[in-house]
């Protein structure tokens, strides 16, 4: 089953392979005909309107241009977790941008004290910033190892020095400042703030002012790839809503009771603005920035001789090794050593969202330094240094994820318990559940003592909840040790007889036999009439007339009610929905999904049992 996240991971994993190719090819093509090479990259391509234009190198439309959308992406992901996923409780915010802080500080401390006294010192910052795109892929190539909870809080600390890197380029290393055009662009960002005020959701109106705003800060001699972050932050993220998923609902009755171009038009939007527009650009730019524009900008850049010479040379390069070092030391230092002393302070109110082991792997990962390491360094260094700076960043790459394999080796060898909290840790995850399960009033089935609790939003007509009871079946049957609560959600939009359903569940529970009606009516959805629904009792045995009369005055619809008003509140739109110790499950639901989800929930309340 297809799901944003398994989407997510998949283009990861992807990209990471495509860049690594495109990181060979690039080396061999500079080796086998480094004229052919440079001659590609340097020829200029110029874009005019009028008197007015923009010419530039390949390798610049590249970095300049291209990866904008990069960063762009890089931001639509940060502001997600900050809206939807675990940032969006600010305190945990705060231990991922004091690791980011620290992880550039001690990096060009190294690479200053390395390079102390040579000219290669104004090239620090090449030493500072963890490349997002190698990071993530590589948490993804390691996920079965590493727990979900820590590609957050890497991604925090990427966009930290993502942002403090991008202001060091503007700062240190781009071209004198023309004043005007700077003020321009600032102008220009102050307009997009007041769109984005206004509530206005075409997108083409921001594309154009983020083109603009973009060709200032190019005009003014400032790396115009701040823009694609900015705007991406500022991008909302947010679940749909049922109200907005009831209103697509009805447009497409309408269209389908009178299919005209008007109407269609009309549905198009619908469904568009039920999705947030965060979600429908990841969508959009992911797989391109992913597959395309990062191994683009690898090949662009990474193209240097590699002999015995250039080797032997980089070897004793002070540009070389102190990159090297400064990615290699000087990021699991800080990360480690932040996160320690942040722990200490606040007496563990801030520490990490994952153990110690999982963080010190978070922090051999940061250890990864390319795209925005390459851009300081094809701006602060020509020549020979330039080589030698790409050969340092090269085999940060190579021993950052040669560390962390490492790391994780070392944890799979620890005994159980000891590797559950290494990678797991203390801390508590955020409770996405708003009405907690309450043994009185909730429909259970399983042990009621049991450490993992699965809640499930569902709807008696949906065909997806149909297709979810043989899993639910199968994974209580797996585990002993699990409990399974059904609340409904009713979605009276599209499924006209499953409130009625729902509330014929309530009539059967009140004779004591809610969970054999549950069965029976996920088995039977296409024939959930009132006449159905007292076949069924009698089917069950019940008393038939008893239920007749509770299903006639509606006993069961105050509790439908409530299970409907507690799904709002839980930011439920959609079924089937899980929860899982009260956190949301955005997986698919199929048997291993599920289980592996349920193995986590259990390790992480048997690491927290005193």
């Amino acid at each position: 089953m297809r799901t944003p996240w398994r989407d997510f991971l998949r283009t990861e994993t992807g990209s990471a392979t495509f860049l690594l190719v495109a990181v060979v090819a690039a080396l061999v093509w500079a080796n086998v005909g480094p004229a052919s090479y440079e001659a590609f990259w340097g020829t200029h391509l110029s874009i005019e309107l009028g008197s007015h234009g923009v010419s530039l190198s390949l390798r610049d439309w590249v970095n300049n241009g291209l990866m904008t959308l990069f960063f762009f992406v890089v931001g639509l992901e940060a502001r997600r977790e900050f809206d939807m996923g675990e940032l969006r409780e600010r305190r945990r915010v705060t231990l991922p941008v004091l690791v980011g802080i620290a992880g550039m500080l001690v990096p060009v401390a190294i690479f200053l004290g390395i390079n102390s006294g040579h000219a290669s010192v104004h090239g620090w910052g090449a030493a500072m910033s963890t490349d997002t795109a190698f990071a993530l892929g590589m948490l993804a190539l390691l996920g079965s190892r590493l727990p979900t909870g820590l590609r957050a809080f890497i991604l925090t600390v990427t966009v930290v020095d993502d942002f403090v890197a991008l202001g060091v380029i503007a700062v240190a290393y781009s071209d004198r400042i023309a004043v005007a055009a700077l003020v321009v662009a600032l102008g220009l960002f102050g307009v997009v703030l007041l769109v984005r005020a206004a509530g206005v959701r075409q997108g083409p109106v921001y594309a154009l002012l983020a083109v603009a705003t973009w060709t200032a800060l190019l005009k003014s001699g400032v790396d115009p790839v701040v823009t694609g972050l900015a705007v991406g932050l500022l991008t909302y993220a947010y679940p749909a809503a049922r109200s907005d998923l009831e209103r697509a609902s009805g447009l497409f009755r309408l269209f389908r009771e009178q299919p005209t171009p008007e109407l269609e038009r009309s549905v198009r939007q619908g469904l568009a603005s039920a999705i947030s527009p965060n979600e429908r650009l990841q969508r959009m730019f992911h797989p391109w920035t992913s597959y395309v524009i990062v191994p683009l900008f690898a090949l662009a850049n990474t193209g240097i001789p590699i002999g015995a010479e250039q080797l032997s040379a980089a070897v004793k390069s002070p540009v070389t090794m102190g990159i090297l070092l400064a990615f290699v030391l000087g990021k699991p230092v800080a990360v480690l050593g932040m996160s320690w002393l942040a722990s200490r302070l606040s007496h563990g109110r801030v520490r990490p969202p994952v153990g110690w082991g999982a963080t010190a792997a978070g922090g051999t990962i940061a250890g990864v330094g390319f795209t925005v390491s390459m851009l300081i360094a094809t701006l602060a260094f020509t020549g020979d240094q330039l080589e030698e700076a790409k050969i340092g960043i090269l085999a940060a790459v190579v021993c950052a994820f040669t560390i962390t394999w490492a790391v994780t080796a070392v944890i799979g060898l620890l005994p159980r318990r000891t590797q559950i909290r290494a990678l797991l840790g203390a801390t508590e995850g955020i409770v996405d559940l708003a009405a907690t399960v309450d043994d009185e009033r909730d429909h259970i089935r399983g042990p009621r003592d049991a450490p993992v609790t699965v809640v499930e939003y569902g709807d008696f007509e949906c065909p997806y909840c149909g297709k979810a009871e043989p899993v639910i079946r199968a994974l209580l049957a797996d585990f002993g040790d699990v409990r399974y609560v059904w609340r409904h959600l009713p979605l009276t939009d599209v499924h006209p007889h499953a409130q009625l359903a729902a509330e014929a569940s309530g009539a059967a529970a009140a004779q004591g036999a809610f969970w054999r009606m549950h069965d029976l009516l996920l088995k039977r959805q296409d024939a959930l009439k009132a006449s159905d629904l007292v076949g069924y009792a009698a089917q069950l045995g019940l008393d038939v007339q008893r239920f007749e009369r509770d299903l006639r005055k509606r006993v069961g619809a105050a509790r439908v009610a409530e299970d409907v008003e507690s799904a709002d509140h839980s930011g439920v739109s959609g079924t089937p929905t899980f929860f899982i110790n009260g956190v949301r499950h955005h997986g698919a639901y199929d048997i291993d999904h599920l289980s592996a989800a349920v193995r986590t929930a259990r390790q992480r309340a048997a690491v927290q049992q005193p």
